[in-house]
């Protein structure tokens, strides 16, 4: 596997693209208007002939232990013995997001098929449904990592890039095959919860409307105080931890949007009735051990040992916005401690999200979840 990186920041690349790399995948993360640019998507072309491109807007570009805004961070990844297939489609074009989900992964061949890195729209798309029709389609073993797109903290448009294609909506599956590539998932938050927990009494879908028979939206903003008039971004910092009854282990869900009119929250994921909902807050040290901690698990699944940190040479880390909002400047930390974890050698690339899709290590069911840090580790195996 080689890997090249960059960043274009205003009108000049932190390092020059090269002259007609054989890299088959390029991953970027960044500013809409870099996206749009037809010079910047020709220039990509002009130096990765053979790729293809997927990226999306973020609410910050992550690239090694930097994170960044307003650029476009630009991953391209040569395989040696990895095929790769891509598949993307309009969520407008489907019944729902499960369709969407199913239907798309319904395209990708099967055989041989190892991994499936998921990029979708993070304000149109419901990730719960996504995940769920994805995974109906996949054969067994075969992971499922990914992430939805962001916009800062504005919640306006999110946009989604896969080659010609950038647009609001857009969903993007890309399978790798074969024997030699190995990959690793980690997804941990660190955030904790207090209160009651409430009974969610009236919803559709991801959209929640009661908590113990009254308005969610109005108990929220109890809860919020003087922050309350900064919804839906001032939600980032607290969210909610959803769980069923008699489950341990819940989600955690962030709001993506408020309806005064019929005072509705929407968050990125189902908010199921009759599960339980407890509010969050935030625990600095906690966030940067779960990132921390996030790094061990995937570096653990990739090579069934937690000393083999030589064999990671690529780290794909999505992480929600909230987190950031969280530990202000201090949000490198948690690249810090990600760092600490995976060898010198592993390139990091990623950014920070309206949602995270992995498996929890302890189910290897594929979940999305809201204010994780969410790693994918891959290598390839040349002997296999």
């Amino acid at each position: 596997m080689k890997i090249f990186q960059s960043r274009l920041y205003q009108e000049a690349w932190s390092t020059p693209l090269p002259e007609g790399s054989f890299s088959q995948l390029v991953l970027a993360f960044g500013s809409r208007t870099f996206m749009r640019s037809a010079a910047v998507r020709q220039s990509l072309k002009h130096a990765f002939p053979n790729a293809n491109v997927i990226g999306c807007t973020t609410s910050g570009e992550i690239m090694d232990t930097e994170i960044y805004d307003e650029s476009l961070c630009v991953t391209a990844i040569e395989w040696e013995k990895t095929p790769v297939c891509l598949v993307s489609e309009n969520i407008s074009f489907f019944a729902d997001s499960r369709d969407a989900g199913a239907k798309l992964a319904a395209k990708l061949d099967k055989k041989d098929l190892k991994h499936v890195f998921v990029l979708s729209d993070g304000q149109h798309v419901n990730g719960t449904l996504l995940v769920e029709g994805i995974s109906a389609q996949l054969p067994e073993g075969v992971v499922l990592t990914g992430g939805l797109a962001g916009d800062d903290d504005r919640f306006e448009e999110t946009w989604v890039w896969h080659n010609d294609r950038v647009e609001s909506g857009l969903i993007v599956l890309c399978g790798l095959y074969g024997d030699a590539i190995r990959i690793g998932h980690g997804s941990l938050g660190g955030w904790d919860t207090f209160g009651p927990d409430r009974k969610i009494t009236r919803s559709e879908g991801n959209v929640l409307y009661e908590l113990d028979n009254q308005s969610a939206l109005e108990l929220y903003k109890q809860y919020l105080g003087e922050h309350a008039s900064e919804l839906p971004a001032s939600a980032l910092r607290f969210p909610l931890s959803v769980h069923s009854e008699g489950e341990d282990q819940g989600v955690v869900r962030t709001i993506l949007n408020i309806n005064e009119e019929d005072q509705s929250m929407v968050f990125a994921g189902d908010m199921p009735e009759g599960s339980y909902a407890r509010l969050m807050h935030a625990n600095f040290d906690r966030l940067i051990d779960g990132a921390n901690n996030a790094a061990e698990q995937a570096l653990e699944s990739l090579c069934g040992q937690a000393n083999e940190a030589s064999q990671a040479e690529l780290g794909i880390l999505i992480s929600c916005v909230g987190r950031r909002l969280v530990l202000k400047q201090q949000a490198e930390e948690e690249l810090d401690s990600v760092r600490d974890v995976l060898a010198d050698q592993c390139a990091l690339c990623g950014f920070y999200s309206y949602g995270e899709i992995s498996p929890l290590v302890s189910k290897q069911k594929c979940s999305l979840h809201n204010q994780t840090m969410t790693i994918t580790t891959f290598t390839e195996v040349l002997d296999a």
